[in-house]
C-alpha cells in the first residue's frame, strides 16, 4: 500500500484556518476585525486597482478607532493623563506634583508613589500591524511566474518558468516578504513559493542572504504568533538548503534575534493533557529553541557567542554542560 504524501507547509496553514472556522463559528471574525483595526493590510478596491479619491470618498474613509490602552474617561475633556481626574497644568504643561516634590518620589499622574496607579504594561508581546508586502502588488499585476494548481491535493504551485533559471536576487526576496501575509492566495503562494525556491536554489541562495534579512526582520517584528512561526520554519529551511548559509547569517543576528529573545519562553503549559497538534509546530518556545540550535550548529565557531550575546538565557546545544 502506497503511503500518502504529507501536506506542505502552506497547505497546512489553509487546513488549520478551515478547521478553526468549523470548530469556532466566529473563526473569520478575528480576521475581519484585524482588517477593520488595520492590523492586517487591506486589498485593492477592485481587480483594476483603487478607486479615485474624488469619485469614491466612502471607499477611502478610514475607520476611526480609539487608541488602545485608554479608558473612556481618558478621552473626556478636562481630565489629565489616563483618566486619573487630575488636569494638566496649563502654564508649563506639567503634571501636578512634579514641582512640589522630587521626581523620584512622584508616580504616575503626578501623585506620590504608593498612591499613584500602576504603570501601564510595556506591551512587548502585543501584536503590531502587518505591513503590506510587495508580493501582493507583484501578484495582483501578474508579474510573478506562478499559478495555483487546483487539481493537486492539498494545494500546489505551478511554475511557468523552470525554477533553476529564475533570477534569485529578484524573486526570492519578494517571496520572503510575502510570507508575512495572512490572506489567501497571497499567503499560500508566498510560503509555498519560498520552500520551492529554497529546494531548487542550490548555490544561488547564498548570495541573496543579505537581501532576506529585512523581510525576515519585518515578519518577526509583527509579534503575530502565526507569522513568527511561519518565518521560523522558513529560516530553518534556509540554513539547511546549502552550505555556508548559517555562517552568512551570523552578522545579522542583531536584526533577527531580539524578537526570539522575547518569545523564547512562550511555551504552552497544558499540564497532563495531550497536545494533538504537534505536527503543526505552532509552539513558539519550541520553534525558537530549534531555530537557535540549528543556527549554532550551522553558524560556525562564532555562532554561539553571538547568540549568547543577544539571548543570555540560551544554553549551547554543542557544549552542553561543559
Amino acid at each position: 500500500m502506497a503511503m500518502t504524501k504529507s501536506s506542505t507547509a502552506a497547505a497546512t496553514l489553509i487546513l488549520d484556518d478551515t478547521l478553526k472556522r468549523m470548530i469556532h463559528r466566529d473563526g473569520s471574525k478575528s480576521f475581519k476585525e484585524g482588517k477593520r483595526n488595520r492590523m492586517l493590510p487591506l486589498g485593492n478596491h477592485c481587480s483594476f486597482g483603487d478607486f479615485p479619491k474624488d469619485l469614491a470618498p466612502q471607499a477611502w474613509s478610514a475607520v476611526k478607532s480609539k487608541p488602545r490602552g485608554l479608558s473612556k474617561s481618558a478621552s473626556a475633556p478636562g481630565l489629565g493623563v489616563q483618566g486619573t481626574g487630575m488636569a494638566a497644568n496649563p502654564v508649563n504643561n506639567q503634571q501636578p506634583g512634579l514641582g512640589s516634590m522630587h521626581s523620584a518620589f512622584v508616580g504616575l499622574g503626578g501623585q506620590p508613589r504608593g498612591i499613584a496607579p500602576a504603570p501601564p504594561a510595556a506591551g512587548a508581546h502585543r501584536q503590531r500591524p502587518v505591513p503590506t508586502s510587495a508580493f501582493r502588488r507583484f501578484y495582483d499585476r501578474g508579474d510573478l511566474p506562478i499559478v495555483i494548481d487546483h487539481g493537486a491535493v492539498g494545494g500546489k504551485i505551478q511554475w511557468k518558468v523552470e525554477r533553476d533559471k529564475l533570477d534569485y536576487h529578484h524573486y526570492l526576496p519578494i517571496f520572503f516578504e510575502g510570507a508575512r501575509e495572512q490572506e489567501d492566495p497571497y499567503r499560500f503562494l508566498a510560503v509555498q513559493g519560498v520552500y520551492d525556491l529554497l529546494e531548487s536554489g542550490g548555490a544561488k541562495v547564498l548570495p541573496v542572504v543579505p537581501q532576506l534579512i529585512i523581510p525576515a526582520k519585518t515578519a518577526l517584528n509583527t509579534r503575530n504568533p502565526c507569522v513568527i512561526a511561519t518565518m521560523l520554519k522558513i529560516l530553518q529551511s534556509l540554513v539547511k538548503c546549502g552550505g555556508m548559509i548559517g555562517e552568512a547569517l551570523v552578522p545579522y543576528y542583531r536584526q533577527i534575534l531580539p524578537v526570539m529573545n522575547i518569545f523564547k519562553n512562550n511555551n504552552a503549559n497544558i499540564g497532563d493533557s495531550i497536545a494533538y497538534d504537534q505536527r503543526k509546530r505552532q509552539n513558539l518556545g519550541e520553534l525558537i529553541n530549534e531555530t537557535l540550535e540549528l543556527f549554532e550548529l550551522t553558524g560556525g565557531e562564532d555562532a554561539f557567542i553571538n547568540i549568547k550575546y543577544m539571548i543570555p538565557t540560551y544554553e549551547s546545544a554543542v557544549h552542553a554542560h561543559a
